[in-house]
């Protein structure tokens, strides 16, 4: 099966997009967001001045989700696709150096402790263990693209490598795998259903490569999003009041990665995601990053408004999104 350009671009738009649009509401409760914003988000918004997180940001600017995910890829292309442990950790603390990471509060704590110690020379291997923050998620819908279904254990491991630099416990690589591994199905077209099967089996592939915690498990919490998705598929307003207090949305890897991948089941488009995540109150942007570049997956650049993505163009200049999907489509497995 062949990946295709506009999936890989739908993925990354996706993650940008879903990020963008959650940045201004990030790390509020549902009724704080209400009040802010008269009602509910429904475009790209200047962060706050007092959001302490997004008052980093302006209108369609993504925050770290999508920085990291595309520093992971810089690193990835230069030691030509083999995950090196020295080299994503040079190519993430760039990123965290030139946007004043350590000062400003853009850097979630998990992370921040892991590189922390590698910069004073430390091994961070036992902030790595245990580690129950959703970094190593909200970075790694790309490394989805760079697979087909067939080609699990080779996804799994790649999402291992590239998630220890920070995150080493099973609910980390499991979660880092189901959202890694909903990609991969999406790309190939998968049913919605089969999308949440095939993501499943990642989950319990990359559990089994963590250092256990007493974390709650990321695939029965999908499994309960998935049928709260049934249990409310003709009220959104009530499905998403159910994943933010039943499935949880703050940042715990538990919490927010089986909510973003029950979000993209349940929405199934990339304007609908990326509102409904922004909307959800806890961790919005981060949830929207990842739910929303499922739906690109699964449905491709040109299901998404022109708009949006010239806004996340111009409001990110840094990056150049289609020379990453071209490097992507170049990936062979060895």
């Amino acid at each position: 099966m062949k990946r295709s350009k506009d999936k890989v671009l739908g993925t990354i738009y996706g993650q940008a997009i879903g990020d963008a649009m959650g940045m201004p509401s990030e790390l509020w409760p549902i009724e704080k967001i209400r009040q802010q914003f008269g009602g509910l988000i429904t475009k790209f918004l200047d962060g706050p001045k007092n959001n302490d997180i997004a008052l980093n940001f302006t209108k369609g600017q993504y925050t770290d989700d999508t920085n990291q995910a595309l520093a992971i890829l810089d690193s990835l292309i230069e030691t030509n696709w083999q995950p090196d442990q020295k080299n994503l950790v040079k190519h993430v603390m760039a990123w965290a150096d030139a946007v004043g990471a350590w000062e400003n509060n853009i850097l979630g704590p998990s992370s921040k402790a892991a590189l922390k110690a590698i910069k004073e020379g430390q091994d961070p291997a036992p902030i790595t263990a245990t580690a129950l923050t959703n970094g190593a998620g909200m970075r790694i819908a790309p490394v989805g693209t760079l697979f087909t279904p067939d080609q699990i254990n080779e996804l799994v491991q790649m999402v291992y490598e590239v998630s220890r630099i920070t995150h080493s416990s099973d609910v980390a690589v499991s979660g880092a795998s189901m959202i890694a591994g909903a990609v991969t199905a999406a790309m190939a077209d998968y049913s919605w259903d089969d999308v949440v099967t095939y993501a499943l089996n990642a989950n319990d592939l990359g559990y089994q490569l963590g250092s256990a915690t007493w974390a709650a498990k990321t695939h029965e919490r999908l499994v309960l999003g998935v049928r709260l998705a049934h249990e409310f598929k003709d009220d959104e307003t009530k499905f998403s009041r159910a994943i933010y207090e039943v499935v949880g949305t703050g940042t715990m890897i538990s919490e927010s990665i089986p909510a973003a991948l029950a979000i993209a089941y349940y929405a199934r488009d990339v304007k609908k995601c990326a509102l409904m995540c922004a909307n959800l109150g806890g961790d919005t942007d981060t949830i929207g990053a990842m739910a929303t570049a499922i739906c690109g997956a699964k449905n491709g650049l040109k299901s998404i408004d022109p708009t949006w993505i010239q806004t996340i163009d111009e409001e990110n200049p840094q990056h150049n999104i289609t020379a990453y999907a071209d490097q992507i489509l170049n990936f062979k497995t060895h």
